[in-house]
């Protein structure tokens, strides 16, 4: 479920910010542009009043007009000389009063144009195209109207390069761009933890549902985290648990409890069957009839029982010799083995003594082997290695077959589960469960882990020292 939800939490969350990164990036585009444009607007504003005493003493005749043209083609020249901008002031029939460079000349057509037209007309530039910073050739053309008694005589045109202003538009992207990639790893963050939040208490429900459902019954759910919900979804699940087992304990103990007190009854009962048959003829049919059925029932009661203290037995452990005893389980399952070629080795050391079941221990072994050769191909090699590591003894059967994957071996064991792999292999599902219940009674356990570079490694543990000592 975490798979799923995570996801959508990420997509909604990544859609938001790029909902807003998108005109974010679009706004600090026009910002920075805008902060060129007025400053564009402000030289144009003060080319045009010096344009306009050209134009005044030109009109009046006076001896200054080419004075005054000089200044302006200085102003100009040097205006182009410190910050690159190609600036003109040209009349009505594009003809330059003055302009820096020499050569620069109004363009035909294009942007230039368009801001000449509204100048002429009597209107500033105070909208050009937005230049954006993957436009390598774009210019800002910036046009001031110069006004004589009410009449557009000239017009003063810039003509900027914005090299500078893509690149600062592009480093307020980037800026942009490193705090939508912050708030996503935050915001992602965040998801994970919501997700954990929301979704343990559902995978600790559903841990301890899979428990009871194999048959540990005693597994509940610590109601401690996650919503009030499920919270409380699991205050009612122990609730119920709790009521299941004792429904259970009640079955268990209303079976042993009626198979031990009817013993006693069935044996009086038994008792005044043959008391009553020293009185009939010898070999009467009714008589040998009932003392079968009374024998039979006796049984009944006596498996009845057995079964009711099963769960409860304790294993017979004693002093056993590991090597020797996976020795003669190698020797058992070899002809097995070479019928099926698959070769079976054993190694590591030959004498391991510890303290478990025998019968126990030797089911179990016989469990792993037989699923070792039965999931391992013709012409691989299956190994059974005995050692003493520290307080235990094992016993490491390997094979070379397909293995299991990280979320298969956190299950493996459990009863009934098997690999969806391999649901067309006979099996049910119940050995390693019943081995691992079998080697658990004597303090014994069972570990899987995978045998590079393919396979399953299963480790059988068995105490050193008397369990409870």
């Amino acid at each position: 479920m975490r798979t799923r939800l995570l996801p959508l939490l990420v997509v909604l969350m990544a859609g938001i910010l790029i909902a807003l990164g998108f005109p974010l990036g679009a706004s600090l585009a026009a910002a920075r542009q805008q902060q060129v444009v007025v400053d564009r607007i402000d030289d144009t504003v003060r080319f045009a009043a010096l344009a306009q005493f050209v134009s005044d003493s030109a009109d009046s005749g006076s001896e200054g007009s080419d004075e005054r043209r000089e200044t302006l083609q200085m102003e100009l020249a040097r205006y182009h000389d410190l910050y690159g901008i190609r600036v003109g002031v040209f009349y009505r029939d594009d003809n330059a009063m003055a302009r820096a460079p020499g050569w620069w000349a109004l363009p035909e057509e294009g942007e230039g144009r368009r801001a000449f037209e509204e100048a002429l007309a009597g209107r500033r530039s105070h909208d050009p195209a937005q230049v954006w910073p993957w436009q390598h050739n774009g210019r800002l053309v910036v046009a001031s109207p110069v006004v004589l008694d009410g009449d557009v005589v000239a017009v003063v045109v810039t003509d900027s390069p914005t090299g500078q202003m893509r690149s600062r538009i592009l480093a307020g992207w980037l800026v942009i761009g490193a705090g939508l990639a912050a708030a996503m790893l935050v915001a992602f963050g965040a998801a994970l933890r919501l997700t954990s939040w929301v979704l343990r208490p559902v995978r600790i429900l559903d841990a301890a549902t899979h428990d009871i459902a194999t048959g540990r019954l005693n597994s509940r759910v610590a109601a401690s985290g996650g919503p009030p919900e499920l919270r409380r979804l699991a205050r009612s699940f122990n609730e119920m648990a709790d009521n299941v087992e004792e429904v259970l304990e009640q079955q268990r103990a209303f079976v042993a409890d009626a198979s031990h007190q009817l013993r006693n009854p069935l044996a009086a009962l038994l008792l005044r069957i043959e008391l009553l048959a020293l009185e009939l003829p010898e070999g009467n049919e009714e008589i040998a009839s009932v003392r079968t059925e009374g024998k039979r029932l006796a049984q009944v009661l006596d498996d009845l029982l057995d079964l009711a203290l099963a769960e409860h037995a304790s294993a017979e452990i004693s002093v056993v010799d590991i090597g020797e005893l996976a020795a003669e389980r190698v020797a058992a399952w070899r002809p097995l083995a070479e019928e099926k070629g698959v070769r079976l080795t054993e190694g590591g050391r030959g004498a391991v003594t510890a303290w478990a079941d025998p019968i126990a221990l030797s089911s179990a072994l016989d469990a792993v082997i037989d699923n070792a050769l039965k999931f391992t191909p013709a012409g691989e090699e299956v190994t059974v290695s005995v050692a003493a590591e520290g307080r235990a003894a094992t016993v490491v059967v390997a094979d070379r077959g397909p293995g299991l994957t990280e979320e298969e071996l956190a299950r493996v064991g459990d009863r009934f589960w098997r690999s969806g792999r391999h649901q067309n292999i006979k099996g049910s599902g119940l050995g390693l469960a019943i081995s691992r219940a079998l080697l658990a009674a004597g303090g014994g356990s069972l570990a899987y882990e995978t045998n590079p570079p393919h396979g399953l490694r299963v480790t059988v543990s068995v105490p050193r020292t008397r369990p409870g000592v």
